[in-house]
């Protein structure tokens, strides 16, 4: 009940009029301080995944297995409900199908599942997309794989920077046919090509990372974008602050002395230490 009511916010959230910014993020710390900040939902993007998970680049390495475990992590730390980028699907459409429910069962709110070509092809450096029917048999196999209907499933295209924004289009009306419930495009690049979108479709629009002409909320929302994406920046600020401190301490740096730390409230309060205080006094017998 607990996940399906996480889930069913992701769906107000695409059934309502405005557009909303979510928090990146990739482990249980990070959805922590998301829900503690107050925001309404998460993302847990592939290439932070990847990061998080290998400390490798986006190029397909993860499997699904290590990508479900990090969701399950970050499920059980927080109720903040969050969308997974599953990629591909880890494979053919049977795979996609699979995919769905072991994402299912982790925790997640609501997933992508994408037409880009992925692992790249040998000898093309170019992004490549897979053929339109392919991409609507996953989507029709993912969907098919849930079991829980509030789950959200969101057909995701690329080719708006790969090919062309009628072939996104063109995609997206396909995708739409299946019955997902929601559009996710990236690569779109000017409110002339996120207008003819609007225009074509009728589901909730998701828009991945866009120019600064496309970051005006009011007019996303007015345009049926329901969540735009704003990068990655906090695992970035997290790369930099971790670099920075173990390299003062390398240079001598007294950990006294260190800057930017967490104060002990704030570690206390991300790893909720007043509850486990509670529930050890409750369960263990141990004063608070």
């Amino acid at each position: 009940m607990a996940l399906r009511k996480r889930r069913e916010k992701l769906r107000s959230i695409l059934a309502g009029s405005a557009c909303l910014r979510p928090a990146s993020v990739y482990d249980a710390v990070s959805i922590r301080i998301a829900e503690d900040l107050g925001f309404e939902l998460g993302m847990f993007g592939g290439s932070v995944a990847s990061l998080a998970i290998l400390g490798d680049p986006d190029i397909a390495l993860i499997t699904l297995t290590e990508l479900a475990e990090q969701v399950r992590r970050m499920s059980r730390a927080a109720s903040l409900p969050f969308v997974v980028d599953a990629d591909h699907g880890y494979g053919n459409a049977l795979n996609v199908r699979r995919t769905v429910q072991e994402l299912e069962a982790a925790g997640a709110a609501g997933l992508t599942i994408e037409d880009t070509l992925l692992p790249q092809a040998f000898g093309e450096s170019k992004t490549q997309l897979i053929p339109l029917e392919e991409g609507v048999g996953k989507l029709k196999a993912a969907l098919e794989g849930r079991s829980d209907p509030s789950l959200v499933i969101m057909g995701r295209t690329g080719a708006a920077s790969v090919t062309s924004i009628d072939d996104a289009i063109g995609r997206a009306q396909a995708y739409e046919a299946t019955g997902v419930d929601a559009l996710f495009f990236t690569g779109v690049k000017s409110r002339k090509e996120l207008e003819a979108i609007s225009a074509a479709t009728r589901l909730p629009i998701v828009l991945g990372g866009a120019p600064e002409e496309l970051e005006a909320p009011d007019y996303l929302a007015g345009q049926r974008v329901r969540i735009a994406l704003q990068g990655h920046a906090p695992f970035a600020a997290a790369t930099e602050a971790v670099y920075a401190t173990l390299k003062a301490l390398r240079e001598g740096t007294s950990p006294k002395n260190l800057k930017g730390l967490a104060s002990s409230e704030l570690t206390n309060r991300v790893m909720r230490e007043a509850v486990m205080k509670a529930r050890s006094a409750d369960f263990l017998g141990l004063k608070k």
